[in-house]
């Protein structure tokens, strides 16, 4: 039965990947854990501000564990969870449609056809 907060299950999962940079956080994650500067430069573009807001929804979601070393200075590990992993291998189709549509989509929003 749908929560209380969502229509369907879609609603709930593109809720917690939606804007721009948690599917593509979560692509990033998948290869390896990694620390927030690696993220930030894997994900060009992305802001500090952005990009600590986004892993903190994702943490607060179960979707990305924060793991910290206690080190000078200290280690922040970024990871995710088996439900990031689960959502993650959802998205794979996703992103292959992407992949397979990406130059049409790309033509037709710069006001070509592509023939």
């Amino acid at each position: 039965m749908p929560g209380p907060n969502f229509l369907c299950g879609l609603d709930a999962a593109i809720d917690v990947v939606g804007g721009k940079w948690k599917a593509l956080i979560l692509w990033a994650l998948s290869v390896q854990p990694r620390r927030f500067g690696e993220l930030r430069r894997e994900l060009d573009g992305v802001t500090e501000r952005v990009l600590t807001q986004q892993l903190r929804e994702l943490e607060r979601d179960g979707i990305v564990h924060r793991e910290v070393f206690q080190q000078v200075p200290p280690k922040v590990v970024y990871s995710l969870t088996s439900s990031g992993k689960a959502l993650d291998r959802a998205l794979a189709d996703l992103g292959r449609w992407g992949e397979e549509h990406m130059a049409e989509l790309s033509a037709i929003r710069s006001g070509h056809t592509l023939s």
